[in-house]
């Protein structure tokens, strides 16, 4: 069954269409009793939809995709991925399906992808369905992340099924609506090089240079072009994560994105207290995944994909090899660079400070947050304060003060500007335990303290009257926090 989008809304299938190799046609499961629980209207507006069509049963069978809308090719689609290190030859859309792609207004090609839509030929041993906590989670960390600025994939709509979800107990259903400039992952292009069909990668590749880095169609070495600039875009992006303190927790090759975005938000959390060794996931037994270990594993998934792209980069395998190593080796430059940059806005520094001052100032102040075990958000956003003549927000957080008063004289001296702190460091992130309660009354039918969330972290930047609470660290009874994939 085909839906009308009562829009100006244009689906395609460029992806099935370039690689069918690579996308299994398939459905979604019926949903006996769809229902809304959030919808970014700002998202469908910027895509083209009407969101009052959204809102309606025939919107809501689109974005659960029980109903197809013209031009779409509704496919699970098909890569591999180095899973905690393992390699896995066929994972896959276990349980999701990419509907198709839309232009949105500013002309920039879309992938709209449905989460939790039911078993694919990829499922393995899972039932291909996602509950309704693990989705509100995505949507609300997505869209948190978007309004820090960090590269993501987006959330349009979570819509509750009306099915059962068997986990540790039964818990309601529910589908996400996901946007991403592609779901081109590290992932795809091991599975088209593990095919060993060269024409097929190759495919791939030109379709990722295509729509990600036009630019590097017409270098001298498009192949290795593409790495460069995959390489370029995650080093900036981990760098990102570092410095506001998100934790992925499940970086394996099949959730790195090509594009640079952000993708697959299962178990990930923002650091409260600074620890760099601050793992969440209940299966990072052996913190693989770590706060501090995410450029080091950037890099590592960066080589898997130089290795699924050496027959494209050059014809000679030794000069394949010689020729990615040296573009990989740009990485931890590029990540420093973009790690330091950042550190010297969070600090309010100008322009004309050194790296070399910069970088021990920096260095030194996460080395106090550790051994204080200070909340790394609340900190850097009340050192502003100290600008303004009152460092008690910042200072009060620290037991040894004088490391604090220290470290503040060396760092007052530069001339830090305290209105640019304010606009990079967040008086509101997505908080471990009042992202629990939102996701526990959303659980139990009261969507309300989730749509308040969501409201306070996507205005990050602007302290308001009234929401201490979310700018507050967990309370003491909260405990230690452990995070779940929820599949």
């Amino acid at each position: 069954m085909s839906v009308p989008t009562d829009s100006t809304v244009t689906f395609g299938g460029r992806f099935a269409r370039e690689l069918p190799e690579m996308a299994v046609s398939w459905g979604a499961d019926k949903a006996p009793e769809p229902r809304l629980l959030a919808l970014n209207e700002q998202l469908a507006a910027e895509l083209g939809f009407d969101p009052e069509f959204l809102r309606s049963p025939d919107g809501l069978a689109l974005l659960i995709g029980t109903s197809v809308p013209e031009g779409a090719t509704p496919v699970a689609q098909a890569y591999s991925g180095h899973q905690f290190g393992s390699f896995n030859p066929r994972l896959g859309d276990g349980r999701a399906l990419l509907l198709g792609e839309v232009t949105d207004v500013e002309g920039r090609l879309r992938d709209i992808h449905l989460k939790g839509s039911g078993r694919t030929p990829f499922a393995r041993g899972g039932d291909g369905l996602a509950a309704v906590g693990p989705m509100l989670r995505e949507y609300i960390v997505s869209e948190a992340m978007q309004a820090l600025a960090i590269p993501t994939t987006r959330s349009l709509a979570v819509v509750a099924t009306g099915r059962e979800v068997r986990r540790e107990t039964m818990l309601p259903g529910a589908v996400l609506t996901r946007v991403a400039g592609s779901h081109l992952r590290v992932g795809s292009f091991q599975y088209a090089a593990a095919t060993g069909n060269l024409d097929l990668l190759k495919r791939l590749a030109d379709h990722a240079i295509s729509r990600h880095y036009p630019a590097a169609a017409s270098a001298e070495r498009p192949y290795l072009a593409l790495f460069e600039s995959v390489i370029a875009a995650q080093a900036s992006l981990v760098a990102q994560w570092m410095l506001v303190g998100f934790i992925h927790g499940v970086m394996n090759t099949d959730n790195m994105t090509i594009s640079g975005e952000t993708i697959d938000y299962g178990p990930c959390a923002f650091m409260d207290v600074f620890d760099y060794s601050t793992v969440y996931s209940s299966i990072d037994h052996g913190g693989r995944y770590a706060y501090a270990n995410q450029p080091l594993v950037a890099e590592w998934n960066l080589a898997r994909l130089a290795e699924a792209l050496l027959q494209l980069i050059d014809d000679d395998q030794e000069q394949g090899v010689k020729l990615a190593v040296g573009a990989l080796e740009a990485f931890r430059p590029q990540y420093s660079s973009a790690w330091l940059a950042g550190m010297k806005a969070k600090l309010g520094l100008p322009d004309g400070v050194a790296d070399e001052v910069a970088s021990p100032l920096a260095n030194d102040v996460l080395a106090l947050l550790q051994e204080n075990h200070v909340d790394y958000t609340a900190f850097f956003r009340g050192l502003g304060s100290a600008v303004r003549g009152d460092a008690r927000p910042a200072r009060d957080r620290v037991l040894d003060v004088a490391a604090f008063d220290a470290w503040a004289e060396r760092w007052l001296a530069l001339g830090p500007d305290a209105d640019a702190m304010d606009r990079v460091n967040p008086v509101y992130i997505p908080r471990n335990h009042l992202v629990e309660e939102a996701l526990e009354a959303a659980t139990a039918g009261n969507p309300d303290p989730m749509t308040r969330l969501v409201d306070v972290v996507t205005r990050p930047f602007d302290e308001r009257p009234g929401l201490e609470r979310y700018a507050a660290g967990a309370p003491d009874d909260f405990g230690a926090y452990t995070t779940y994939c929820g599949t």
